[in-house]
Formats: structure tokens, sequence, C-alpha cells
């Protein structure tokens, strides 16, 4: 009876498919012929899916059914009401057991279990003191392995010793918290944000939604990291969703031990955030005094931008300061339009959230990841910075990868935070699809993270490296290749790290070509 409930719940999964099948598939007509296909293609997909989940769930309920007669084993519960008879006469515990025929049997079979149950020891702590006359101090050590049955006298005393045993055993069944009994799988990687994004209505936990706040929020994630990670991947729980519709079909329940989760979740005060940002960096090591700040891209939510930056200060093995800035996307395929502008009205905010870090976080070197459409916000707000701040407030890195932003502005801005970093990377690709659709959808112009026919964006001053070769993505968009590749990882690392350049000398495998523009790097098509 107990699976009735999956199984309508599954029945009502297909049923729901097979509505929604006929309008998803006709939605698809207007989409380009190749995410037309691949649309498609996940709709079939989907109508098949639940089937295999019923018949896994199925399986995998099997096992779950035979813990229960383990558990109700009769031993642990017929020892409890053993205890009123050893304290009248522990000795006469033998010559009774016809007169109890049901409790004499448990007492024969408990001596082999005293040590794993703590009811038991109790028992004999208390069948023990009516006994002192025959204890003594030697005999106490000699009883522990044949206490439990009739020789009362010889376990008088070893009350003293038993006790101290079943003690640490009680701990694990009942004591200690969640976190300290989970605490062996996973880590715990912290994570300063920012964001302009209003806070959303959740009774589980503090949340922020693609909804503009119009100021800026400070506060810190834990983000948990389980142990089992595979580089470079967000783990999270398995889910069936509908393409382009924000409708979840199934999902697998969360678990620290195996996926990235919000541990926790808190809004700060400029001072109480700095606090925590100045005794992180106090004990940093391998990144001594350094701070990595990550803008999120398109398509974005809070909680991804969070794992994001998570996933790759835990890959880069990064000890220093990781900041994450957090503009409203709509979190949604169909949201480009909103959050292109979306990403222009944060500047603003975004612009106090750099100063913070750059001036008053302690941090002696600053490094600036941006991403996807989150690099034009990020470039107008280090213009701004280049343009109105003191000499000496230098960035370390600024490094743009796969930036969804026009080539002419590009190049413009380019000239005007030249000098501001110790170094300028730029990573493009040539099968990046929504770069690619962003071309499209903007007349055809190319933008600064493609790598058209006629080769990627060479600038001065600009190390720009070609990452089609090894550009992956878990979603098949080729578009978050600068976090999703272990030998764009390692690259990371070392420029972070290093800030040696050119590219080939972190990275020897790297081909340099030569253009009328300048050098760029690429590498090398895999075999």
């Amino acid at each position: 009876m107990s699976e009735l409930p999956e199984i309508a719940r599954y029945a009502l999964v297909t049923l729901a498919i097979l509505v929604l099948f006929a309008f998803a598939w006709s939605a698809t007509r207007p989409m380009p012929k190749l995410a037309r296909a691949l649309a498609r293609l996940c709709l079939v997909a989907l109508a098949v899916l639940p089937v295999a989940l019923a018949v896994l769930q199925s399986d995998m309920s099997a096992p779950s059914r035979a813990p229960p007669p383990v558990a109700t084993a009769p031993a642990p519960e017929a020892v409890k009401p053993d205890p009123p008879a050893p304290p009248k006469k522990a000795a006469e515990a033998k010559p009774a057991p016809p007169v109890e025929s049901a409790p004499p049997p448990v007492i024969v079979e408990a001596p082999e279990e005293p040590v794993v149950g703590a009811p038991e020891e109790e028992a004999a702590a208390e069948a023990e003191p009516p006994e002192p006359e025959g204890g003594s101090g030697p005999p106490a050590e000699a009883p522990p392995p044949s206490r439990g049955l009739g020789g009362a006298d010889t376990s008088a005393g070893s009350p003293p010793p038993p006790p101290p045993a079943p003690a640490p055993a009680m701990p694990p069944p009942g004591g200690g918290t969640a976190a300290e009994e989970k605490k062996d799988g996973f880590d715990i990687v912290p994570i300063y944000y920012g964001t302009d994004r209003a806070e959303a209505a959740t009774e589980k936990r503090l949340d922020y939604g693609p909804n503009r706040g119009r100021k800026l929020i400070l506060g810190q994630a834990l983000v948990t990291v389980p142990k089992t990670h595979v580089q470079p991947q967000i783990e999270r729980p398995w889910a069936i969703k509908i393409p382009y519709f924000d409708i979840t079909l199934y999902e697998e329940d969360e678990d620290p031990d195996k996926h990235f989760t919000m541990k926790e979740l808190k809004a700060q005060t400029r001072e109480e955030l700095l606090a925590l940002v100045r005794a992180r960096l106090a004990k940093s090591e391998r990144f001594k005094d350094h701070a990595i700040v990550f803008v999120h891209g398109y398509n974005t939510t809070f909680d991804n931008g969070i794992y994001r930056t998570a996933q790759i200060a835990y890959d880069l093995k990064f000890d220093g300061a990781p900041f994450h800035y957090s503009w409203p996307s709509g979190g949604g395929l169909s949201s480009y339009t909103y959050d292109r502008e979306s990403s222009g009205q944060s500047v603003p905010y975004m612009r106090e959230f750099f100063d913070l870090v750059i001036k008053e976080s302690g941090a002696k070197k600053v490094s600036v990841i941006a991403h996807s459409m989150g690099n034009q916000p990020a470039l107008q707000v280090l213009r701004e910075i280049k343009s109105s701040s003191p000499p000496g407030v230098v960035i370390s890195q600024i490094i743009l990868a796969a930036p969804d932003v026009d080539r002419d502005n590009f190049e413009n801005i380019a000239k005007e935070i030249s000098g501001l970093a110790s170094g300028i990377t730029l990573y493009a690709a040539s099968n990046d699809f929504a770069l690619n659709a962003s071309r499209r959808f903007h007349g055809g112009v190319p933008r600064a993270g493609d790598v058209p026919t006629g080769g990627p964006l060479v600038l001065p001053g600009i190390d720009t490296i070609d990452v089609t070769a090894v550009s992956t993505d878990s979603f098949g968009l080729n578009h978050s290749g600068y976090a999703e590749n272990n030998a764009l990882i390692n690259d990371l690392q070392l420029l972070i790290q290093t800030g040696e350049r050119p590219p080939e000398k972190r990275v020897p495998l790297l081909e340099k070509v030569g253009t009328p523009a300048g050098d760029y790097w690429r590498y090398p098509a895999q075999r």
C-alpha cells in the first residue's frame, strides 16, 4: 500500500507530459532549425523518462522494505522487561526459566549482544548494588565477558568499568548535529555576495529572485561541495523539466554528500561582511591576500551564480576571498531581452560592490571574472573605476569569458580600461551557440566572445585565447567552457596565481597564431 502514492505520482507525471507534449511540440516551430531539433529530442526523451523512472523506483523500493523486519527484532524490546527481575534476585535468574518462559530465552541470547545493546548494561548495573558482599577489586575486571547471566557475585565489582564503555556508543545514534554527522562527506566554501535583486518570498530560507531591488544587498553564502565532486562539474539534484517552460516534473532530493547545496544564506551589514572577509584573508596561504569577483551571465538564477562561484573557487583551490555579484537575471532561456536591460540598470550597485572589494576588503590583489552578458555591466564599472580612482588602484587580472558584448563597443571600452589591470584575458569560441544566437539577435554583428571565420577579436593589451577545441557545457550550449573544462580551470588557476604571460608560458600546448592585428592563442583540436 505504501507504494501506491509513488505509482500514482508517476502516473500523474506521465499524464501531465502527454497533455503538454502536443503544446510544447508546436511551440518549437518558430525556433531555429537546430534548436528546434534539440528541443523536440528533449520532448521525446521526456515522454520516455517517466516510465524508466517508475521502473527504477520500483527496483530501488525493494531493498528499502528489507530493513523493517530486521528493525523489529524482538531482542532489544524483550531486554527492557528483564531489568525488574535481576534487581530482586540475579542469582535466581537461571532456575526461573520454566516459570518465566518468555523472558529467560531472551536473556540467554542477551550475553552475545551486551557490547552493542546499552540497555542490558544498565540492567546489570542496577542488579549489582544489592550484592556488594561478593564484590572485590580483582574480580571486577573478569566479569564483563560473562556479565548479563547468572554471575551476580563476580559482576558486583564490575559496574565502574562497564559504564564508560557504553557512553561513547550512545552519542552516534542520537547525539551530534547534522553538520557534524555529515561533516566528512562534504567541504564548505564561503561566498561573499552582493546583489541588487529583490528578495523573493519563500518560507524555507532567504532567497533572491529575478525582480530588481534597486539597492545593494550584502551577505554570505555557505556552499557545501561534496568530496565526491568531479572537477569541473556542479553536482545538483537530477530533475526532469520541460524546456522553455518553468515546469519541473521530477526532482531528486538534495544531499550535501552528493550535491552542491546552500547550507546557509545570510544577509550581512557592511561591517559584518568586511569582518568575515578580513578573517578569511588573514588565513589565506596559497592565494595570499587575494580576492576574486565573479559576475554571472545571462539565464542565471541567484543560487546558480553562487554555485558557479563556489565551483570555480573550489576547483582553483582558492583559499583567498571569493566574491560574487548577482544582477537580476530572469534565469530562463526566454529572458534574454529582460536580462540585457536588467544588467545595464545594475551598474551603480555593482560599482558600489567593486569599490568595497577593492578599497575596503583588505585584499592586496583583486581579480575579476565576468561571463557572457555579465561583461556588459562589469566593463562599464571597470571603465568608471579607471577614470575616477586615484593612482595605485590596480586590479591583478581581468578575465572576460565569452563576453556577449558588441565587438565595436568592446573595442572602445578595452582602450579605456587599458592599464587598469596587470593583465586582461579574453576567452572566445566559435561553437558558442548562445553567442551565435545573440549575434543573430543583434543584426548579425559578431560578439566579442565569437570566433567567426575571420578569427577572434585581437586587441593591443589583451591576450585572446580561442577555446573552441576545449569549450564544453553540460547543457550543450557551449557557453560556460571557462568553468566546465579542466584545461581552462588549470589556466585560470595559473593566471590568477602567477599572472604569467604570454599564455604559452603558462600552457605550453597553446598554439600561437599571427594576424595583421596581432597574435592570439588557441587550444589545438582534440583528436
